[in-house]
């Protein structure tokens, strides 16, 4: 079987390095041969990440790759997308597919008809408002990364839908003991785009940090700005050294507003704090009540007050934070590990090529 992917970006894109390229041995082993072409380049993210200029000649350059790339399509078994072929315009790509009869597997681990139908600009609204949901219609498969996105597919009047969770490799990130004798450490994982998330919930990590002498690490947040002041580090994300980067935090945090964009996210820095044996605090918005168990492996505070709670509670004992690290490794592995959804992709593409 011969399966071209379409991606938005290579590894250093989150989206495409765990929903798709984390699958790609098991996928060989199974005798799945993946063709994965990026649409936007690592040097887009980086420029996109650090607030420089984007290259507008590089982005068209792009775009004619996709075209050509696409110009294959009826030469393979199946065509599997990250979320959709030609951004920021109609659905024509996936509507030609379509036409050449070609399976389709589109994957969404976010609420990306969001980004058009809430867009601020009536325009986009109008043109592009419906184009997520004409993708659906038209995949053979829609994979969902929660049941949020599912049951927009679905109303969408896709043919077929499945929720496979944004995965771990738990044979990667493993517990490892905290430094002896160092302050607790609460880590966040993202991007710069998402930094803003942290926002609401600075006063709890302020007081955490006053009171503790818990000390902040902030992976992926860009330069020392991100701390706002609190005692702490910031790193650049490096795939090399990520699984070290989350042993060097005792508690993981994901705060979030509840607006219909968040709802659709996978909360997968949850399951990395699960994997790596932490204790994770949430947000209770979306898929984040279903991954952490509340006071088993982690806190959902709703509140500004019940987060500062929560953290001053972790930071000051550690025999908890040893007990729901356990806890949440031991749920990682069994519903959000490589190893069991491997299996569960492998099917899903077969099928859709059996569907031709």
């Amino acid at each position: 079987m011969r399966v071209l992917l379409l991606a938005r970006y290579g590894r250093l894109g989150a989206t495409s390095r765990q929903r798709h390229r984390i699958f790609l041995p098991a996928l060989a082993a199974a005798g799945i041969r993946v063709r994965a072409e990026a649409l936007l380049g690592d040097d887009y993210l980086r420029r996109l990440h650090d607030g420089r200029p984007l290259r507008p000649g590089a982005i068209l350059a792009a775009y004619g790759r996709r075209l050509a790339h696409l110009a294959t399509a009826g030469r393979w078994d199946l065509v599997w997308v990250e979320k959709e072929i030609l951004p920021w315009l109609p659905a024509v790509a996936e509507s030609w597919l379509r036409l050449l009869r070609v399976p389709m597997v589109v994957d969404y681990d976010d609420a990306w008809f969001h980004r058009y139908d809430q867009h601020p600009r009536a325009i986009v609204r109008r043109l592009l408002g419906g184009k997520i949901a004409a993708v659906m219609r038209t995949a053979t498969t829609v994979v969902a990364g929660n049941g949020y996105i599912a049951e927009h597919a679905r109303a969408a009047g896709a043919t077929r839908v499945e929720i496979v969770p944004t995965v771990v490799d738990t044979e990667a990130v493993r517990p490892q003991a905290p430094a002896p004798g160092r302050p607790p450490t609460i880590g966040w994982i993202g991007t710069p785009a998402n930094l803003r998330y942290l926002d609401p919930v600075r006063p709890a990590l302020a007081a955490a940090c006053r009171e503790t002498g818990a000390r902040l690490l902030l992976v992926g947040a860009g330069g020392a700005a991100a701390l706002g002041g609190l005692p702490g580090e910031v790193r650049p994300w490096d795939e090399a050294r990520e699984a070290a980067d989350l042993a060097d935090m005792d508690i993981g945090i994901m705060p979030l507003p509840d607006t219909p964009f968040e709802r659709g996210k996978c909360g997968y820095k949850l399951i990395q704090y699960m994997a790596a044996g932490r204790p994770a605090v949430a947000s209770p918005v979306g898929v984040n009540g279903t991954i952490v168990a509340e006071g088993r492996t982690g806190f959902l505070p709703a509140t500004p007050e019940a987060w500062s709670e929560t953290l001053l509670a972790l930071a000051r004992d550690p025999d908890l934070r040893r007990r729901m690290g356990a806890a949440g490794r031991e749920r990682a592995a069994v519903h959000y590990s490589l190893a069991a959804w491997a299996p569960h992709q492998v099917r899903i593409l077969r099928e859709a090529m059996e569907r031709r």
